[in-house]
């Protein structure tokens, strides 16, 4: 019998809301990791040294084909057997940011191919360096066709965060799992997970939207 109980309900909120914020500061700092490290990724995929891109290359498809936890695993149980000891926090956002950044690099590696070799070939004729062509003329022309599937990985970074609860991380599924423990009651604290969830990660996703085509028509594309 579905037996809601609100009053336990607003007492179990200000955890949950607390939890949520660590969830999106968890989600924010793993985007930020594996935005930056996916650019250089794809980036080293594209140098002239073979030996240097295949390392990158088969570094990348081997963290892609391999499930986020067992990275998490890896990185917070691992680690310290080789002296590297990190908090959950850090093993986490470690481990989310190398995960995504892989993910990126793919996405960086498309939006790069996708400039016209003329860009290339005129950037070349300005007798510009290597730095100075990915800055002022690739970066900028492969950034917007590759922001539908960064903004996607956004969302996915939020949605896969409950994967730190795994190595003790105060997330929301973490919080939830505590308070259900410690009431036997998992229906209101579940539930409540999941209208979370819903109430960032559809916006989210809308926002996301409407700033991909608000710079697509900024540029004329």
């Amino acid at each position: 019998m579905f037996d809601w109980k609100w009053d336990f309900t607003w007492e179990i909120l200000p955890r949950l809301v607390q939890a949520t914020g660590n969830t999106l500061l968890a989600a924010l700092i793993g985007y930020v990791i594996a935005v930056v490290l996916g650019l250089i990724l794809a980036l080293a995929q594209r140098t002239p040294y073979s030996a240097l891109t295949l390392i990158v290359r088969e570094m990348v498809e081997f963290i892609r084909s391999t499930p986020l936890i067992l990275q998490i695993f890896f990185v917070f149980y691992v680690g310290p057997q080789f002296g590297v000891r990190l908090s959950p926090w850090t093993s986490g956002m470690i481990a989310i940011g190398l995960h995504y950044a892989c993910y990126l690099s793919e996405v960086y590696r498309g939006g790069i191919e996708s400039v016209p070799k003329g860009q290339w070939e005129a950037a070349t004729a300005l007798n510009m360096t290597v730095a100075q062509k990915y800055r002022r003329v690739i970066i900028p022309q492969a950034i917007p066709p590759a922001l539908a599937g960064m903004g996607n990985y956004l969302v996915g970074i939020f949605k896969d965060t409950p994967m730190l609860s795994v190595i003790g991380v105060a997330e929301l599924i973490h919080t939830a799992n505590a308070i259900g423990s410690e009431n036997y009651r998992f229906l209101e604290p579940y539930t409540m997970v999941g209208i979370i969830f819903l109430a960032i990660s559809l916006p989210a996703a809308g926002m996301i939207r409407l700033f991909e085509g608000y710079v697509r028509r900024k540029l004329g594309l």
